[in-house]
């Protein structure tokens, strides 16, 4: 391994995809063509959902969720504070609130009895609307948004009961998950709708690209119109029907995700197999990712944890450590609410969230793609131990 770098991360891209995406520069349609439409028919029968839209990240995909619900300037969200900083960001975009709860220590995912309990013991209900109001700051509370963190599926049965029980929409992020399932159930098929990225570290990859799914359709005939500027599918290229956006996705991306989508069985038994060496070897060091019954990963990345006798100065020094001996590792995630800007816009400050804080502080994502081998991981799960001794 001497002088030669472990990337934290890397895409699998075969023949196939390369002759699928060079076929797409050979015809003159390079946007709003077939293989858009191939590929939200392919992705919405994988998920198991009525429909899919293609944009062009999950972002996009986030703000679009946002949007169609009509949640704005007089509402919140539920959300957690452990996750990519797009799934918090996206309700900032409408002026929504983000409302974050804590995490479980296990999964590191949003926490269904903290969402419970903040239901019950900060909330009311408005007598003439039926509406939940959060008491603290009078906005209406319309929805859950629950992030399937590390491709490890959310407590969906939990949260969905909640959301029944006090009317609010579910918007899962499953930026991280694509091929996740709970009890059976591909992640995203549970709530109102639910959002997938396929950024180059994801599972399947579009260079850039994301996906809603629904089974609303006049949800989903929203998506489109919003995704292209507004426009309606029966009107005019110039005719614009409401405020939308640019948030298209190439045929180009979509060909490249068609060929991936094809080879997803293929893609997270690899990813399984490198994850499961992993915790062979780590297992005994630190704390390696939860699995269970009901619930079936979908590898994202691989992230552990280290035990309770190491502090947050200790891993960033083991984090310089890795790089020094050419392995790229990183901490996931730093917490939402602890980012500057969440800070000063706010008023957040150490302490607001215990687990999260915590969990956050003891992370390590190792290098983890499909086409790891094992000699690599053997490498890697070495240098870390000597590290930790």
């Amino acid at each position: 391994m001497k002088n030669k770098f472990i990337p934290l991360s890397s895409p699998d891209i075969t023949e196939k995809e390369i002759e699928s995406v060079v076929n797409v520069l050979r015809t003159p349609r390079l946007s709003l063509g077939p293989k858009l439409l191939e590929f939200e028919q392919k992705f919405a029968e994988y998920i198991g959902s009525k429909h899919a839209v293609a944009v062009n990240s999950g972002t996009s995909g986030l703000h679009l969720a946002i949007k169609s619900l009509g949640i704005g300037e007089k509402d919140a969200v539920i959300t957690t504070p452990f996750s990519f900083i797009a799934s918090a960001n996206c309700l900032l975009y409408e002026n929504a609130l983000p409302i974050f709860v804590d995490i479980e220590p296990g999964t590191f995912n949003i926490d269904p009895e903290r969402i419970e309990e903040f239901l019950e013991k900060k909330c009311r209900k408005e007598k003439k609307t039926n509406k939940i109001v959060d008491r603290e700051t009078g906005r209406y509370v319309r929805a859950i948004l629950p992030v399937h963190v590390f491709g490890y599926p959310c407590e969906m049965d939990r949260i969905m009961e909640l959301a029944g029980e006090y009317n609010l929409h579910v918007i899962e992020d499953a930026c991280e998950a694509t091929g996740a399932e709970f009890k059976g159930k591909k992640v995203g098929a549970f709530g109102d709708m639910g959002v997938f990225a396929f950024y180059p570290n994801k599972q399947i990859t579009t260079g850039e690209g994301g996906m809603i799914v629904t089974n609303d359709d006049k949800i989903a005939r929203l998506f489109r119109s919003f995704r292209n500027q507004g426009r309606d599918s029966d009107k005019g290229w110039l005719e614009h029907s409401r405020l939308g956006y640019n948030y298209r996705i190439s045929e180009i991306n979509c060909a490249l995700g068609i060929a991936q989508l094809e080879r997803i069985d293929e893609i997270l038994k690899k990813r399984e197999r490198v994850a499961f060496r992993y915790n062979e070897l780590l297992r005994d060091y630190v704390k390696v990712p939860e699995t269970s019954d009901g619930a079936k990963r979908s590898w994202f990345v691989y992230v552990v944890c280290l035990p309770d006798k190491y502090s947050k100065k200790f891993r960033d020094r083991i984090l310089a450590k890795l790089l020094k001996k050419g392995i790229g590792s990183n901490k996931y995630f730093s917490p939402i609410h602890l980012q500057p800007f969440y800070r000063k816009m706010f008023g957040y400050a150490k302490g607001d969230f215990e687990v999260t804080e915590y969990i956050s502080e003891r992370t390590i994502a190792l290098p983890f793609h499909n086409n790891l081998n094992g000699k690599i991981i053997t490498h890697v799960a070495t240098c870390l131990k000597e590290i930790l001794a």
